[in-house]
This record gives C-alpha cells, structure tokens and sequence, in this order.
C-alpha cells in the first residue's frame, strides 16, 4: 500500500514546479571563471540559468533564506573588510541590503518552494542541501521540504546554539536556529564525511585520550572496557552545535545583517563536500560560504541582487587571492539575504 503524502496547502497555492521564468538568461559556467562564479541577479532566474552546466553536479547548497521577519535590512558599509577605524555605529554609512517584507507566510512559502525545486535538480545524486531557518519557519520548511524531496530524503535537524545578548521578553530566550539537511538519493550513499567534537573532561579524566574497547563475556554480556593504545579522534559529530555568533569587533564582522560565523560553514563545507566539489550558495549575502568554499579548495557559485552584498563577497574572495568571474542575471522582485 502506497502511503500518503502530508502537504501544506494555503488559499491559492500552485505546485512549485509550475514555477516559469520567462527571461532569456545567459547561461553560467565555471570552466572560464576559475575556482567560482558570483551571480548578481534575481536567485530564481539565475538557478534556472545553472541548469545546462551545473545539473546533477552541485554537492552542497546552503540556502539561508529571510526569516520571514517582515522588516527591510541594510548593511553597514565598510571601508575595507577589518572593523578597525570604522567609527561609532550610528556614524557609519549605511546601505540597503535585502527586503525581507511578505504578504504573509504563503507567499514565503510559495517563493522558496520554487527556489528549492531548481535546486533540487542541481544537486548532485549524492549530494545534500541545507535550509537554514529559525524555529518560527523550521516546521513548515520541513513539510516544504518532505514535499519536494520526500520525506525519506531528510537527513537531519541541525540545531546552531549561541549566546546573544538577552532580549525583554515574558518567554524563554531565543538561542538557536535551525539548519534541515535533505537528501537528493535516499537511495544513494551521501558525501559525508565523519567530523568529530572533543571528548567530554569526564571521559578524559576517566579514560584518557586513547580509545575505548568493549571486553565481553563468553555468554555476550559485557564485562567490562578497556584503553587501547590508539588515540580517539573525539565524539561523532551530533546534531547540536555549540557555535558563537560574531563579536561585534570580531575582524571577520564585514557589517552585512544576517553574516553567519566561517565555523558554521566550515563544518557543513568539510562534512558534506570534498575538495574540487561545487558549493552553491543562492541567498549568498556576504559571502561567507563562498568564502569557507574557497579556504577549502571546493569550487562555489554565489546568487544575490544586493550590490552591496556583491561589493563585500568580491572583497573577501580577493583577499584569498581566488580567482572568480561575475555573472549578471536580469533582476526581479525576489531578494536575498544570507550568509
């Protein structure tokens, strides 16, 4: 017996794949424009624009979407890449970066449906794609996603734990967001590589840093463990990290909202890719997953409108000293936001 599907439905809604985009669109290659390519332009035109070079062949896309906060964001425009000689906050120049501003979660839902679609298709057979959300999406970003992937194609809940400053609100504090891992294949073995975390100050006062082996009775019951003489890499890797945001002085900060920590991308980029793998980021914002791509010899395409966005990402990928080429795709209403 088939089993039935669970969907969201809203008042008015199409399916994704119906989705058109009448521009004639040039097309986007990576063989003239060396490690990566930036892509300025509405994100739904330019991921249909990837299809005839880059189908079947991106191993990561991390989407980090709007949050669907309704408020429109701007980006503080810096001299050069450091915080040094900046200035007072209110003093600095600022820039529109992204809209984040909805007719309601329908329209939302709707938008990054027809996103995930063309990305769906760009994934590699054994590659993943990471939905970056917070808990007020997350679940109906699941269902999105069990949609257009299946439901057996989910892979994980990544909860990201950090600090912030406490906020005056009668609830708990809101500390985390959510990234939700899909499959292309279910069917197929995933890139993964197996990452690890430090082993906790009780198993090291207890048993060092070396590995653990089970010693077991003649009937099957356990006896008792053991230290071996090889050194243990850590814990496997769980699904709630412990990252920190960026300090507000910290030199990677480049003054765009939304920037994400490079150690948040850098352990998606090294669990779920290997070097010369493509990494597609279509919200692409600062740039710091091109960015984290790039320190680990994957090759990247990055999607954004935001000149400002352009202008901070080009900076940062240059001072790597990598060499890129930029795209321009006809603009349209949707904006970006992200990393």
């Amino acid at each position: 017996m088939k089993k039935a599907a669970v969907t969201l439905f809203w008042k008015g809604k199409k399916d994704s794949r119906d989705c058109v985009v009448n521009e004639r669109l040039p097309e986007v290659s990576l063989a003239e424009h060396g490690r990566g390519c930036l892509v300025q332009g509405d994100n739904l035109a330019a991921l249909k624009s990837l299809l005839p070079d880059f189908a079947s062949k991106v191993m990561l896309a991390y989407l980090d979407p709007p949050f669907l906060t309704n408020r429109a964001f701007e980006a503080i425009v810096p001299s050069d890449i450091a915080p040094k000689d900046r200035g007072p906050l209110k003093a600095r120049e600022k820039r529109f970066a992204f809209d984040d501003r909805w007719s309601g979660r329908a329209e939302y839902l709707a938008s990054l449906g027809q996103r995930l679609e063309f990305v769906r298709e760009l994934l590699a057979p054994n590659g993943s794609v990471v939905i970056h959300v917070d808990p007020k999406t997350s679940h109906y970003v699941k269902v999105l996603g069990d949609e257009i992937f299946g439901d057996d194609a989910f892979a994980s809940e990544i909860i990201w734990r950090y600090r912030r400053w406490p906020s005056k609100t009668l609830n708990f504090q809101r500390v985390h967001d959510v990234l939700l891992r899909f499959r292309k294949d279910p069917k197929i073995k995933p890139r993964f590589n197996m990452t690890y975390e430090p082993l906790a100050p009780s198993t090291v006062a207890t048993w060092g840093r070396n590995k653990q082996r089970a010693v077991f009775e003649a009937n099957g019951r356990r006896k008792r463990s053991e230290t071996t003489d090889e050194a243990t890499k850590g814990v496997p890797m769980g699904d709630v990290w412990d990252i920190g945001v960026i300090a507000p002085m910290s030199r990677e900060r480049t003054g765009y909202p939304s920037q994400k920590p490079e150690a948040l991308l850098d352990r998606l980029v090294t669990a779920l890719t290997c070097p010369g793998d493509i990494v597609l980021d279509p919200y692409m914002g600062s740039g710091t997953t091109l960015v984290v791509a790039a320190k680990r010899e994957r090759m990247f395409v990055g999607i954004d409108e935001s000149e400002v966005a352009h202008e901070i990402a080009r900076t940062r990928l240059s001072s790597l000293g990598v060499r890129f080429g930029i795209t321009p795709i006809s603009p349209a209403p949707p904006v970006a936001r992200s990393a």
